[in-house]
């Protein structure tokens, strides 16, 4: 675990797959086809707390969604990358663009096509419901299921890597 926090302790940016990651992976599409999707509201908070200690957050997502859209826009994110099925080189060009270098860097993912990426940054997490060959490659994985926390055990694990943890829950106490 030191290890974890020695690598979390170096994040300035936090890139999340959606698709099982930040949602259980669910797809619900209406007859319209409309596509609706559950986020979890810590999660959220999670972000907003981690991007207030100065930790930028971003996605990289395979599939294009409006819903990703304004969930995204409500929490501040700006680094957003959808219809992405190569995640790798969105990646690579955030990264360039903002002067940063790999041991900078964490991604999040659930499946396969997340490894690509997960294998480049300096901390890769899987997490707890990901498939076993992301587990494999991953430094660390979440004590949630994707949607279920996940991205706030990410976010808590790189506040208290960066002692900033403190800080932020103070706020509520």
């Amino acid at each position: 675990m030191k290890d974890v926090l020695a690598k979390a302790a170096q994040i300035k940016l936090v890139l999340f797959d959606v698709d099982g990651v930040l949602t259980d992976g669910s797809l619900f599409i209406g007859d319209d086809g409309q596509e609706y999707k559950a986020f979890h509201s810590r999660d959220g908070h999670g972000m907003k707390m981690l991007q207030a200690s100065g930790v930028e957050i971003g996605i990289i997502t395979g599939r294009t969604s409006q819903v990703v859209e304004h969930r995204m826009a409500s929490l501040g994110i700006q680094h957003v990358f959808q219809g992405r099925l190569e995640k790798l080189p969105a990646y690579e060009e955030l990264i360039a663009a903002l002067g940063l270098s790999v041991e900078q860097t964490a991604f999040v993912g659930d499946d396969v096509v997340d490894l690509p990426v997960m294998r480049r940054v300096g901390l890769a997490i899987a997490v707890q419901d990901a498939h076993p060959l992301v587990k494999q490659h991953a430094h660390w994985q979440t004590p949630h299921a994707g949607g279920r926390g996940a991205g706030r055990d990410v976010c808590e694990l790189i506040m208290e890597a960066q002692g900033t943890l403190e800080q932020q829950m103070q706020k509520y106490l």
